[in-house]
């Protein structure tokens, strides 16, 4: 991403629900400490929607990002189950914002069961692959899948990224949690490229953590953290618990950075129950804001707005109402007012950072190809409800012939034909692995094509997945109980 010069313009999207007060106080609070910024009013999320967009995202905000590379949201409904995409994903893959960065560290004043330990920790989190690519199907009327998706290229870039925050803020320490003990390819090449891409950072530490005992030693020893990276959905959790550790999401900035674009947002939900009401907690999305300045390069600025923030709630003089009782909490314009006047007022940090930019010019990505490769057979996937031993005789006489054999037959991911270790509670999605016969010349793809012609003529079939090897390695998982 190219620097910008001030003025700065900044998209400013007020979002739903509390939204449009806490994106008030942020501003509000932004040009109290002199940030030089130019605002373009934009729109997305719930009254989109109800213009009939489906995305959410009305071209004249793309258009108003486009021109600005800034963006300042606020929380966007979604729709939950049913209907639309949501608007901040949208938002977020349109503009290919690859790396989430989610900081947390323990609030002065702000009362959790882990009050007084050391946490002061990043979530790096990839933004736009794995499940959130939203790639689904029913594969039957009973089946539903999920196109779990991650890439080299995206891999490299937020594990690059990672790297660069933690020298960034003068950490020292990188945990890159996957579950790649389970998902050996897609987990895996985030386990791969991290272990690669560390020889480049030898003065940061790099540990590789399985993410659900990431999760437990949060819970046990914040304290060992200092930045985490991980994939989209294990991400999304980890940042979540880690918000809870310190307060809750009212306490949760976050940026989503790309290469042209950086969109500054809390985590946080529009709370459409208290919308209206003066009773949001602002300082999520101020903290956003003082992200934002960081990213501008405006470090006294961003420091002065967060020390009188941190000086507001370590002084014991207010409190929103998701910290406090009704009758006792303040309401958001108070809580603005107090941060405000705190500016001039509020000492030193008790706790500082050497913040400097990213290198944003380190963070990038390339495709690799291999010196071999060869495809060596196909997964079929069938609907079915007949016998096993019926499909598994149906479909090696549709084999007959080809290059390509019937090897394995399984069923959410355990092999149950031929010879099955045990037999599952079978649905009607199978997974039937062909692989070439021995001695045969590899399959074409005609060969694939007239398979599925005959298989055509006796079940339905949903898909097909080529069985690739690289380097002479498969690069493929078996099921469960395949040999």
């Amino acid at each position: 991403m190219q620097k910008p010069k001030p003025p700065y313009k900044v998209t400013v999207i007020p979002g739903d629900g509390i939204g449009p007060e806490v994106t008030a106080v942020t501003r509000r609070l932004l040009e109290a400490v002199g940030a030089p910024i130019i605002w373009q009013e934009a729109e997305a999320g719930a009254k989109v929607f109800r213009k009939g967009i489906p995305s959410g995202v009305p071209q004249e905000t793309i258009d108003s990002i486009l021109d600005t590379g800034l963006v300042l949201k606020g929380p966007l409904e979604t729709p939950v189950g049913y209907g639309e995409k949501s608007a901040n994903v949208t938002l977020r893959k349109s503009f290919e914002t690859f790396g989430n960065i989610r900081p947390i560290r323990i609030i002065p004043g702000v009362p959790t069961p882990y009050y007084g330990r050391n946490i002061d920790l990043v979530v790096v989190r990839e933004n736009v692959e794995d499940l959130y690519a939203g790639i689904e199907h029913m594969q039957t009327p009973n089946v539903a899948q999920c196109l779990k998706l991650m890439s080299r290229k995206g891999c490299e870039k937020i594990v690059r990224l990672a790297f660069e925050v933690a020298r960034a803020e003068g950490r020292t320490k990188v945990h890159c949690a996957t579950k790649a003990n389970i998902m050996k390819l897609t987990e895996g090449l985030l386990k791969r490229t991290f272990e690669e891409i560390a020889s480049e950072y030898p003065d940061i530490t790099a540990q590789h953590i399985i993410v659900d005992n990431c999760a437990h030693q949060l819970v046990r020893f914040p304290e060992q953290f200092e930045v985490i990276v991980t994939s989209n959905m294990n991400g999304d959790i980890l940042s979540d618990l880690t918000s809870g550790l310190v307060g809750g999401l009212g306490f949760a900035p976050s940026a989503n950075i790309g290469r042209d674009v950086a969109i500054f947002e809390a985590v946080h939900g529009s709370a459409p129950s208290i919308a209206g009401k003066n009773l949001a907690n602002p300082s999520a999305h101020v903290l956003s804001g003082v992200m934002l300045l960081r990213h501008l390069g405006l470090f006294a600025e961003a420091e002065r707005l967060e020390n009188a923030l941190l000086y507001t709630w370590g002084s014991g003089a207010a409190a929103t109402s998701d910290v406090a009782p009704l009758h006792e909490a303040v309401g958001t314009s108070v809580f603005a007012e107090l941060v405000e006047s705190n500016l001039a007022t509020a000492p030193g940090r008790t706790q500082t950072r050497p913040y400097r930019p990213w290198d944003m010019g380190r963070v990038y990505s390339c495709d690799k190809q291999p010196a071999k490769r060869q495809d060596v057979g196909v997964d079929v996937f069938i609907e079915s409800t007949a016998p096993l031993q019926e499909i598994g005789r149906e479909l090696e006489r549709c084999a007959q012939g080809l290059p390509l054999t019937l090897t394995m037959i399984s069923n959410r991911g355990t092999k149950v034909y031929p010879d099955a270790v045990a037999m599952p509670d079978l649905v009607d999605h199978h997974r039937c692995r062909f692989n070439r016969k021995a001695g045969a010349p590899m399959p074409q793809d005609a060969d694939v094509l007239e398979l599925l012609r005959r298989i055509s003529t006796i079940f339905r079939w949903m898909h097909c997945e080529r069985l690739l090897e690289v380097e002479d390695k498969p690069a493929f998982t078996k099921a469960q109980g395949e040999n």
